[in-house]
């Protein structure tokens, strides 16, 4: 493994200036204390150009040309989806760590050999999942493994966001192409389909349903998934780009033998209903974990690199590495493979 960073700031790279880039800058100017941005890099001038200006770091219009010439330890990705692989594995092969940004690939081969690469070259493999931050979801996280719910029989997960044809879609070809982005379930849902195992448990099978109902894309605007956990639990996951007239909804039902919990707002941000048949300390917390936000991106990404910076500095494991984020890459492939073949896939995938 790469040696750790001491005595000075972790110094981070990135490549892909575009919507969500704001969140990573955002994110490391929160930790100026102990990391720096010190290179950006966008093949669009006009994208690069606003990233240096509001940055200082130093401007690159090509990867290779970045890595040949950074001081960083470590380059976010946060290209099209489609691309992460192949700039993950030449980072890598640089010598340097790696964190992507959601999905980190949009085929399932792609993402093992993105874990492969990183393991092979002794470098980290950081997949972003900052809901896993949200207060809300932490407290549910600790109570699922508290086995407060007893036996969980039904998990509900809906995300009903708005993202219009013209304020979105068509905003970059590659938006909704399958090569380069996915659909709904792949990009939006992405952190939802993250909570399906990461709270609940191992998946036994899936089946799923997908359309393209309103949207000029080639992948999908609206789907459901239902789900069957090792745990015996039933569930589903409704998930649509199309709710009028705005975003409305990214929640988590769980019912249990012994609990039922609500998590809702625009981006699970809200604890709706608490209730256990048993008390516990955290019951107190329910109210101060609740927060206000119109951006279904949380607040978790300074949460996240927090995490990353510890990491790096040799003070803490990773939250979430390549292999932890391919679980749920591996759900989403099987829900798009049960869409497209009308069955039933079971987990783990076969390669």
């Amino acid at each position: 493994m790469r040696k750790i960073v001491q005595g000075r700031k972790v110094r981070f790279a990135l490549v892909g200036c575009g919507r969500i880039s704001k969140n990573h800058f955002d994110s490391i100017a929160q930790h100026s204390e102990f990391a720096e941005l010190v290179d950006v890099c966008d093949i669009d001038p006009v994208a690069l150009e606003g990233a240096v200006k509001a940055t200082g770091a130093g401007g690159h219009t090509n990867l290779t040309d970045m890595l040949a010439a950074t001081t960083a330890d470590c380059v976010v990705v946060t290209t099209p989806s489609g691309l992460h692989p192949r700039q993950a594995i030449e980072i890598a092969k640089a010598g340097l760590h790696v964190l992507s940004e959601k999905p980190m690939a949009t085929k399932w081969e792609d993402g093992v050999n993105m874990v492969r690469a990183c393991e092979e070259a002794g470098v980290h493999l950081f997949v972003v999942k900052q809901n896993r931050r949200n207060a809300t979801l932490q407290l549910l996280k600790r109570a699922v493994e508290k086995r407060r719910f007893g036996q969980i029989y039904m998990v509900n997960l809906n995300v009903f966001w708005q993202r219009p044809q013209q304020g979105y879609y068509d905003q970059a070809k590659w938006r909704g192409t399958w090569e380069m982005d996915g659909g709904a379930f792949m990009n939006q849902a992405s952190h939802y389909v993250d909570l399906l195992e990461w709270i609940i448990g191992p998946i036994e099978s899936l089946h799923a349903y997908t359309a393209t109902l309103a949207r000029d894309i080639e992948a999908e605007d609206t789907g459901v998934m239902s789900v069957k956990w090792r745990n015996g639990a039933l569930g589903s996951l409704s998930c649509t780009m199309l709710t009028y007239p705005k975003n409305l909804e990214g929640s988590i039902t769980i019912l249990g033998e012994k609990g039922t919990v609500r998590v809702g707002g625009v981006a699970v941000n809200e604890i709706k209903e608490w209730q256990f048949a048993d008390v516990d300390p955290e019951d107190e917390k329910i109210k101060e974990a609740s927060y206000a936000t119109t951006s279904v991106y949380g607040f978790g990404h300074p949460l996240y690199y927090e995490n990353v910076i510890k990491v790096l500095k040799g003070e803490a494991e990773p939250d979430v590495n390549g292999r932890e984020g391919l679980k749920s890459l591996e759900v989403l492939i099987a829900a798009y493979r049960s869409a497209r073949d009308g069955v039933r896939v079971g987990l783990p995938l076969e390669l």
